[in-house]
């Protein structure tokens, strides 16, 4: 009997205390800290007094156009410009124009070469006329005229070979015996480049065709600048235009 009436007390103290916790006011909160002075104090969108009915919003703060900087007077502006001096520039001196020769023709006569000279007023620096035998010739040779007699031909071969030249003969008969053979040709002009080379040389060859020739035709010989053969070309109303040795010009 003690048991229990121990155990109902026990269960009465306990509700009781139950009782008071959840009866019990809500705590404080604790104190804010001291608003600084003149400084407000910030305040919840919540907190906030809801706007009056119909009322309209303030409007946004329109901020001020920032203002456009001071034109710079004539004055500053040179001032503020460094004056730029000027200094003589050494121009550089034209490169030297190459120069190339030209063989223009066929021609039927001296006078018709000659005024296709003329028509090429200044643009050739040098030109001359010269006459070519028909095609009709076997070949052309190239050679010395003959020596008075053997030894002195034969002297004349040493230099020739001494000189860097090769391919000559000395011939032993006919018209040009004691003479020196210097090589046969196709055409006049690969002759006349080895008559070029040996006059260059001291040795002064000359050029014979082999067989008949037909009509001579005749050549308008030109040095003019790099390039200008096909404009020469038309204005000497040429039918051809040859690249020429400028050696053969001088």
């Amino acid at each position: 009997m003690p048991i229990r009436a121990l155990i109902v007390l026990l269960i009465v103290l306990n509700l009781g205390v139950a009782a008071w916790w959840i009866s019990r006011p809500a705590a404080a909160p604790p104190p804010l800290p001291p608003q600084p002075e003149g400084v407000p104090r910030l305040q919840l969108l919540s907190e906030a007094a809801p706007p009056a009915p119909g009322a309209q919003p303030p409007p946004a703060p329109v901020a001020a156009p920032a203002a456009a900087p001071a034109a710079e007077t004539p004055a500053s502006t040179a001032a503020a410009v460094p004056t730029a001096t000027t200094s003589p520039v050494a121009v550089p001196a034209p490169a030297p124009t190459a120069l190339q020769c030209h063989s223009l023709g066929p021609f039927a006569t001296a006078e018709v070469a000659r005024a296709a000279g003329v028509r090429l007023g200044g643009q050739a620096t040098r030109q001359r006329t010269r006459a070519l035998p028909g095609k009709s010739a076997g070949g052309y040779n190239v050679f010395l005229p003959p020596l008075p007699d053997r030894p002195a031909a034969q002297a004349l071969a040493q230099r020739i070979d001494a000189a860097g030249f090769d391919d000559f003969l000395i011939l032993n008969s006919g018209e040009l015996a004691n003479g020196i053979a210097l090589g046969r040709y196709g055409s006049r002009e690969a002759a006349e480049r080895r008559q070029s080379a040996l006059v260059a040389g001291g040795f002064p060859a000359q050029v014979a065709p082999v067989g008949s020739e037909g009509p001579a035709q005749w050549w308008l010989d030109v040095q003019a600048g790099e390039g200008a053969g096909p404009q020469l070309k038309a204005l000497a109303a040429a039918a051809q235009s040859r690249p020429l040795d400028c050696a053969t010009l001088r």
